[in-house]
């Protein structure tokens, strides 16, 4: 069965210029050099990942690759599979979500920001994209983190959500509402890996986020 489209028009790559201002914001010297620093370890790991396999690239080869001590790996990176899971997106999807009109329904505005933002982070980082997703759909523990949630933004969009609707804690419709959009990011993302990237990712984020509109 083919998932239904939502009526309402899709997502333009014109449709947030706050997204696009966040993602071209400066950094500062401190920040950039983090951020170099965050780079240079996926870069040399995701090398280290193609030519030797998950299991014999250590954190130790990583760090070495990248000329950064293993102490250095552990104040970015947490573990290895942190390195897969996480990004540096959630502020951007943050503040695009804020920038939204505050009486946008929750979804469209999931829907907007996100596909948005995918649609920029596939046309930048395509090769980094799918390789992060095909390592994340075949590493049993790296896929198994992100089906628990690891390393999605649950948190931050039920924070979004309780923020929204102006409460203290978040109510169980909310934390269903979060949840949901959140699975949603997770199941399309280990479709396109399963299925070879064959389509564009962010037209099948879309696609998920109208079926959850439509339900």
């Amino acid at each position: 069965m083919t998932t239904p489209r939502s009526a309402r028009p899709r997502p333009s790559d014109d449709s947030s210029g706050s997204l696009e201002e966040l993602v071209e914001a400066p950094l500062s010297l401190r920040e950039r050099k983090k951020l170099k620093t965050r780079q240079s370890l996926r870069r040399e790991a995701f090398r280290l990942f193609a030519e030797q396999g998950w299991e014999a690239t250590t954190v130790d080869r990583i760090a070495a690759a990248a000329e950064v001590s293993p102490s250095t790996f552990f104040r970015y990176f947490p573990t290895k599979e942190d390195l897969v899971l996480s990004d540096e997106y959630d502020p951007l999807m943050a503040a695009a979500i804020r920038s939204r009109p505050a009486d946008e329904p929750f979804l469209t505005s999931a829907r907007e920001v996100l596909v948005g933002l995918v649609r920029r982070i596939d046309e930048r980082e395509h090769a980094e994209l799918y390789q992060r997703m095909q390592l994340t759909a075949s590493v049993p523990s790296l896929r198994a983190r992100m089906l628990n949630g690891s390393g999605q933004p649950t948190g931050m969009l039920l924070g979004l959500l309780t923020e929204r609707a102006g409460l203290d804690a978040p109510t169980l419709e909310l934390r269903i509402t979060a949840a949901t959009v959140s699975a949603a990011l997770t199941e399309t993302s280990l479709y396109w890996a399963d299925n070879g990237a064959r389509d564009n990712l962010a037209d099948l984020l879309d696609r998920a986020l109208a079926h959850l509109q439509n339900l």
